[in-house]
């Protein structure tokens, strides 16, 4: 097998882990899946020697765990910024600064947003990631982009048509959210502010 096909194949496996993520209503299972994927869609990047691809996603990757914990401003421009400098600096042809715009995107949403706002976005983080894909000659990471592209679409019109309906398919997860930020900004209050 020649290099060339293991990088192919590295991508097979990372189309056979994230194959199922956004049908995850479990925010923390959906991150935790993603994180794995990211790891091996970086490895596959390095392989292919799509530099730039593969800091985006390996900081994508870092991020998405990061993400579980803290949601704090300071943390996510943290992860922009290194996205800018790391990523950025392995340029070598202007369709690569799109997985960088994508990740940069996604960072946002991972720390700024929840539900269906967060996939809206990384729907359109995938796009970008979809057209440097065919770009760069990924075939799993192609198939699997194109896959998100496709299953999330679909995910974010049936989580929104049961909106529509007066279920929220996120009501369980919004609680939980809800409640660590204000357990949160509760622990940042002084002991005379909390009286």
């Amino acid at each position: 097998m020649t290099f060339y096909w293991a990088a192919q194949a590295v991508g097979g496996v990372a189309f056979l882990v994230g194959i199922t993520m956004f049908f995850n209503r479990n925010e923390r299972g959906f991150k935790y899946q993603l994180s794995a994927y990211s790891t091996i869609m970086s490895c596959h990047f390095f392989m292919m020697g799509a530099n730039a691809a593969a800091m985006s996603v390996l900081l994508s990757a870092i991020r998405t765990i990061t993400s579980i914990w803290w949601r704090n401003l300071w943390v996510m421009m943290i992860f922009i910024t290194l996205t800018l400098i790391l990523a950025t600096m392995k340029i070598q042809h202007p369709i690569e600064a799109l997985p960088i715009a994508g990740t940069i995107a996604s960072t946002w949403a991972m720390f700024r947003t929840h539900g269906l706002k967060m996939r809206s976005i990384m729907w359109c983080s995938t796009a970008c990631w979809v057209t440097h894909n065919i770009w760069a000659g990924s075939i799993g990471g192609t198939l699997i982009e194109g896959s998100f592209l496709l299953m999330n679409g679909f995910n974010i019109i049936r989580f929104y048509r049961m909106q529509k309906r007066g279920i929220d398919p996120f009501a369980i997860e919004s609680k939980v959210i809800k409640a660590a930020e204000e357990e949160k900004a509760l622990e940042e209050k002084t002991p005379e502010e909390q009286k």
